[in-house]
């Protein structure tokens, strides 16, 4: 599969572009490739090129997701509806002369997804976004959830009609049921063919006489759908799942959207996690630290022995095997990390001072009037 170019690169501007910048160079280019106007074979694809990354760059948020991740920061996150969600390409195209719709009188974004200008078919619901915060422990071993999901529904009683049980909605006789009224218009360019949303039926293509009293004629109802969600082990922040047709319904008997499920991470008090590690800090004595010792320390599968051999020094860390999280994909499992945090008493008895006095000079330590242990204090 071809490489996407870069927003920028196919708009021509800087990464710095204003708002006022961005409109220009787009509006340049529109005149230039727009398929009504351009009858070279590259036209319409170069079009489509410079449109989605307008309306990328234009919008504040997507920019920020395409600064920060590229073109996955933007196909993973968006549908092709998202992408061209709130551009007013009416209004930009008005102001060179030409309408915002594609050949056939389409809309924008029917341009864009190769329909023509008639919407009467079945048309898919839009995806749906959930925000879940678990705990690490959750996040490593997997688990099923239950979401209670708002989301917009077929009405049960119309089954999404919007007409009253017993009738059916009728064809708009100002738009044939199209939805749009089209018209012609002369410019320097060219003649030109706009369309409007027809005011009959308000671009459903159909009126309806008596509307169903359930869902007052719009044939969806907003209902709160609990859904049991499994969440795999090794999950991190920022993993999305995807629950398939659990979206918003479609219209006029089209599919249902799907429910992306994103995860985020509660911070843990005693683990941090790195990827498919998990890293902790263990405090010992100064007396452990040099002599050695058996610790226990805490995971994720409960309490395991650790040894410190004798001589362990402060910030030494130790690694335990396979004790960290699984990978999402693989069986593979990661370890946990002991970082040791040597500790170091802040008072001593006259006898504890005169022990480590006596053990440096066994030691050849030349304190200096400080006590080997002090000493080694000053150095931790």
């Amino acid at each position: 599969m071809a490489t996407k170019r870069d927003y920028y690169e196919i708009l021509g501007v800087d990464k710095k572009a204003s708002a006022d910048e961005l409109k220009s160079a787009y509006r340049k280019l529109a005149m230039q490739y727009h398929p009504d106007k351009n009858k070279s074979p590259d036209a319409e694809e170069k079009f489509k090129e410079i449109s989605e990354s307008y309306a990328v760059l234009s919008d504040q948020g997507k920019r920020q997701q395409y600064d920060q991740f590229g073109h996955a920061g933007i196909d993973q996150r968006y549908s092709q509806e998202d992408i061209f969600r709130g551009v007013d390409f009416e209004d930009l195209f008005r102001d060179i002369g030409m309408g915002g719709r594609g050949r056939g009188g389409g809309s924008i974004f029917d341009f864009f997804s190769g329909g023509g200008g008639r919407r009467e078919g079945p048309s898919r619901g839009s995806d749906l976004l959930y925000e879940l915060a678990i705990n690490l422990e959750d996040a490593a071993k997997g688990k099923a959830v239950e979401l209670e999901v708002p989301r917009t529904e077929n009405c049960d009683v119309c089954h999404g009609s919007g007409a009253k049980p017993g009738t059916s909605p009728k064809t708009c006789s100002t738009c044939r049921g199209s939805g749009q009224v089209n018209k012609t218009q002369n410019t320097p360019f060219g003649r030109f063919m706009t369309s409007s949303t027809c005011g009959t039926c308000r671009g459903a293509g159909t009126i309806i006489d008596s509307p169903c009293t359930t869902c007052h004629g719009s044939g969806k109802v907003q209902r709160r759908r609990k859904i049991e969600v499994k969440i795999p082990p090794g999950v991190d922040t920022g993993s999305r799942l995807r629950v398939s047709g659990e979206g918003e319904a479609g219209g006029k008997g089209g599919p249902p959207g799907d429910l992306y499920v994103e995860i985020n991470i509660k911070p843990h008090n005693i683990f941090t996690r790195n990827e498919n590690d998990l890293i902790m800090e263990a405090t010992i004595s100064f007396t452990q630290a040099a002599l050695g010792d058996e610790i226990i320390v805490p995971t994720l599968d409960g309490k395991a022995e650790m040894k410190i051999p004798p001589g362990t020094q402060n910030g030494h860390i130790f690694r335990l095997k396979g004790k960290g999280i699984s990978s999402l994909h693989t069986s593979w499992k990661g370890d946990q990390l002991v970082k040791i945090k040597v500790s170091v008493p802040t008072k001593l008895t006259d006898r504890q001072k005169e022990l480590l006095r006596e053990f440096a000079q066994i030691s050849g330590e030349k304190t200096r009037g400080k006590s080997i242990f002090e000493k080694v204090r000053d150095h931790i």
